[in-house]
């Protein structure tokens, strides 16, 4: 019985260790309270990745922008996602029995006036997975679990390296509404279909 309050007292002081150093839990995005709404834009609205990167956004204390707003919100543009799956182990009979699921993104952050906060970059995560070709409704059940996963973790990469410049440009003292002296402001890059 001793044992369950020390446990808790333990997690307590190690929680309140760990926040007063400046550490963060994953996926938390540090925004300044005056920062504009956000939209996530995307060839695919509806898709499961917008959905998780505006659940992310409102969780960290981002305001999302009305739909029928026409102006004065950023844009986190998703300009691409694409999927592949590249055989990477055979069986004696030449069929395919692993696969390495990959996930690329392409994405950038646009300020409200349409210059560049977050350059364009992409982001590739990948998941390996046993597909034997006599259980292809097993595979397909796995595979989709890691694609949900996958999601999830592209999600935080992004929320991430968003985080990362956003905090870098506050400890310059730079300003994340105007662009720097020098910054190059180029258009917004048209969004691509997806893959298939």
């Amino acid at each position: 019985m001793i044992r369950a309050p020390f446990t808790f007292l333990a997690a307590l002081a190690l929680t309140l260790g760990l926040s007063a150093c400046g550490f963060h839990l994953r996926n938390t995005l540090s925004l300044p309270p005056d920062t504009p709404a956000v939209r996530v834009q995307s060839t695919s609205p509806y898709s499961e990745l917008v959905k998780i990167l505006n659940r992310g956004l409102t969780a960290s204390g981002a305001t999302l922008a009305d739909e029928d707003a026409k102006t004065g919100f950023a844009t986190l543009q998703v300009l691409s996602e694409r999927w592949g799956d590249l055989p990477i182990a055979i069986d004696a009979e030449g069929r395919a029995q692993e696969y390495s699921l990959r996930y690329a993104v392409i994405f950038s952050l646009l300020r409200a006036d349409g210059s560049v906060l977050v350059p364009q970059q992409v982001i590739e995560l990948s998941r390996d997975y046993v597909s034997p070709p006599q259980d292809a409704t097993g595979t397909a059940t796995e595979r989709e679990i890691l694609a949900n996963e996958l999601r999830r973790e592209m999600a935080a990469s992004i929320m991430r390296r968003i985080d990362s410049v956003v905090r870098a440009r506050l400890e310059h003292g730079q300003s994340l509404d105007n662009p720097s002296p020098g910054e190059a402001t180029p258009p917004a890059l048209p969004v691509q279909p997806p893959a298939r």
